[in-house]
Order: structure tokens, then sequence, then C-alpha cells
């Protein structure tokens, strides 16, 4: 009986020491490489952009400001200039890109907190952007409107006051529009999406829109009723890409850059998403100057 009770303990000793070494509430980690629930997962450092390594980069991007980027309504899919810039970019360079769509005050948030690579989004390089990210070489120029309708009356800035003028957030036509509505006394509406300030504008409840020319064009195509002027910006115009503070990405990015604006690429993308040659003798002049 004494033998039998022993052999019963050392049988429980040892399923205990077996469960134990088998079980995810121990203190010590089971040898080898494989993370437990009490160690830290290892995360590769983030890969040296260098042609052809391979790996996956994230754009952020807004796919509400055509042809900039737009949700092709048959695909569902993101397409536009930048994407098609983005895929160039990355192919050249051995990634695989994927494309992530939110609101344009949320991108640079967005990169900051690594959940993109990168940022491709008619985006200009403001000196208060510069303090947060870094900046590729210019890759197009644009200009601003006020876009309004044609039964408003309105002709000029000064026409705007003690009205409402709606920018997207975070634009750089929203620090614009601040600026000329402290000089001509017009109330800023400040919207997430261009579709929603354009159906604002439609719909009378703004009597203007501050917006790239390059933009607008889509809209003023699809509107009869809407007209424009240009306003003089209080910074310098100019998309370029964004990426984190000291990336790795921002050499090899602009060198293939250059070379799509040399070889006549960037050209090309230009007359197919903008469908102006004026345009393109513009990229062509700046690329002489860079």
């Amino acid at each position: 009986m004494n033998k039998k009770l022993w052999m019963f303990g050392l049988s429980a000793a040892l399923s205990f020491g077996i469960l134990a070494g088998c079980g995810t509430g121990g203190e010590e980690a089971p040898s080898g490489d494989a993370p437990t629930d009490s160690e830290e997962p290892q995360t590769e450092e983030p890969a040296e952009a260098t042609e052809g390594e391979g790996g996956t980069l994230v754009m952020g991007t807004s796919a509400d400001y055509p042809p900039y980027e737009s949700i092709d309504t048959q695909s569902g899919e993101i397409v536009g200039f930048d994407v098609d810039i983005a895929k160039y970019i990355t192919e050249e360079l051995g990634y695989e890109l994927q494309v992530e769509d939110m609101d344009f005050n949320g991108l640079i948030p967005a990169m900051e907190a690594g959940r993109v690579d990168f940022v491709l989004a008619g985006m200009t390089p403001t000196e208060e952007r510069l303090e947060n990210v870094d900046f590729s070489d210019i890759y197009y120029d644009a200009k601003n409107l006020i876009v309004t309708t044609e039964d408003a009356g309105i002709s000029a800035v000064e026409d705007l006051a003690g009205l409402k003028v709606g920018v997207q957030l975070g634009s750089i036509q929203e620090g614009d529009a601040e600026a000329l509505a402290e000089e001509h006394g017009f109330e800023v509406v400040k919207l997430n999406r261009i579709p929603e300030i354009m159906q604002e504008l439609l719909a009378g409840r703004i009597d203007a829109i501050l917006m790239e020319d390059t933009v607008a064009a889509g809209h003023m195509e699809a509107q009869d009723q809407l007209v424009s002027f240009e306003v003089e910006s209080e910074e310098e115009m100019g998309s370029a890409i964004a990426f984190p503070k000291g990336s790795e990405l921002v050499e090899p990015f602009n060198e293939k850059l250059n070379e799509l604006i040399e070889s006549g690429k960037m050209d090309e993308l230009i007359l197919q998403w903008f469908d102006a040659e004026g345009e393109v003798e513009d990229a062509d002049a700046e690329a002489e100057q860079e």
C-alpha cells in the first residue's frame, strides 16, 4: 500500500513538471527563438531602402483628391497620379506597395505612429510640416483657386467679405484661407473631404471653396454652374512625398523621382491624369531648374 502511494506521488510530480514546462503561465521562457506571452515579440529593423531588397512599403493617402488620388468606382481600387508615381518608384526599388486611405489631416500622425512608411497625397512641404517630417523634391506645381457658383457674383477675394469659404482640413489651403480671412473678413469652414466641401457649396451652405486648380478642374467640368479665379498663395506651392524624420527612403525615392522626370515618364503621367499640355512644359522647366 505504501509502495502504491509512493508510485502515485512520483507520477503526479512528473506530470506536474511536464505541464509546468508546457504551460504559458510559467516565469521562465522555453529554450529556442519563438517568443512567449511574457516575452516581447522580436521586430525587424526597418529595411534600408536599397534597390531590389524587397518587402512592402505602406503609402498613406487621402483618396478624395482626384486626379492625385481617388477610388475607382468600378474596381474599388485607389488610383491616380500619386499612386502611379508610388508604383513606379517602389517597383524600381524592389518593394511591394500597399496603399492606405485616410483623412488628409490624419496622414502625418499616421506616419509618425509608424502605420505608414510615406505619404503621397498632393502634400506641400510647408515650414510647419518640415518640423515633423522630411520631404522629397517637388514633383508637381499647382495654383490656388476660389471656386464658387456663377450666380454668387464673386469674382475677387474682396467679394468674400462676410461669406463662408470651405477648405480641406489639414491642407495648405487651410492656412492660406485663414490668412486671407483676416484681411478680407470671411468665415473659414473646415471639412475633411473634398466631395463633402463641394456638396456644401452646391447646397448653398457655403459660398466658395479655396482649392487646388488641378483638383478643381474635374469638379468644374462636371458642374456647369461653377466658376473660379486664381488666388496667390501665402506659401510656396508644389507637391512632394513626405517621410518620417530621418527616413532612409528619402534619398532613393528622390533618385527614382528625378529619373521619372528626366525620362519623360512624368510628362506622360501628367498628360494622363491632368490632360494639360501646358503643365508638361512647366514640369520640363522645373526639371531643368533642378
